[in-house]
């Protein structure tokens, strides 16, 4: 889950970074049809979804 979770956090960060430079991801186009709240909407809550997943995850035990 701790990879899951990174990969939504810099995939989530990379889009608001790509914003400011007019650059969004395909796969992220399609928030864009309900306007540019709810755009930073779903990008923030997938930042805060990936950051919970990275933190609540179990961690690998090594013996």
């Amino acid at each position: 889950m701790q990879k899951i979770g990174s990969f939504l956090v810099i995939i989530g960060l990379l889009s608001i970074a790509a914003g400011y430079f007019d650059r969004v991801p395909k796969i992220l186009m399609w928030i864009y049809q309900w306007g540019d709240v709810v755009a930073w909407s779903i990008k923030i809550g997938i930042v805060v979804l990936g950051a919970a997943l990275f933190l609540l995850a179990p961690r690998k035990q090594t013996t």
